[in-house]
């Protein structure tokens, strides 16, 4: 059975929870570490013996601090380590990039890193790819997808399990899209 801290994951946890403290899931009432909880949640169902289970599970919650609160690169380091670190930041989008260069450099920089931050990006998109606000457009919708599928191709060899329920959800998700 893979190994994993509590201890850590808890740290992460309530880090995370402080960080997003007033934010909400977009489009939608709850609050946001229920994003960064499920998002661990397919992270550790999908956990094998030669992953290092406390860098996938930190990341998986710490995956938006960098990109979404007033967390700081030397803060992380200071709790949590170099190696996690680095793989929150490659999973922080670029924000000096145009939108539609964005994903592809973050797939670049994700590539570079061990199999387990593969798997928590993978495990993010599993969990956004539910029901999306109504005001999105059809066409950003379609992006949405193209961007999952793009995921999927490029990341899948990190987990089959995650890949499996990666490429389900990416059916699922044709439904919003008529």
């Amino acid at each position: 059975m893979p190994r994993w801290s509590q201890d850590a994951f808890v740290r992460a946890y309530e880090y995370a929870a402080r960080m997003h403290q007033n934010q909400k899931v977009p489009g939608g009432d709850l609050p946001y570490i229920t994003h960064v909880s499920l998002v661990s949640m397919e992270v550790i169902a999908s956990l094998d013996e030669a992953c290092d289970g406390d860098l996938a599970v930190q990341c998986a919650l710490l995956h938006d601090v960098l990109e979404d609160t007033g967390s700081r690169r030397e803060e992380l380091v200071e709790l949590f380590g170099p190696e996690v670190t680095a793989g929150v930041e490659a999973l922080t989008k670029d924000p000096r990039l145009d939108k539609g260069q964005r994903m592809e450099d973050s797939l670049r920089r994700i590539k570079r890193q061990p199999r387990e931050i593969w798997m928590v990006k993978m495990a993010d998109r599993i969990t956004n790819l539910r029901r999306p606000p109504d005001f999105w457009s059809r066409e950003k919708r379609l992006l949405y997808r193209e961007e999952a599928a793009l995921i999927h191709a490029e990341l899948s060899p990190a987990s089959e399990p995650l890949a499996a329920r990666l490429r389900s959800k990416i059916v699922e998700y044709g439904g919003f899209i008529a």
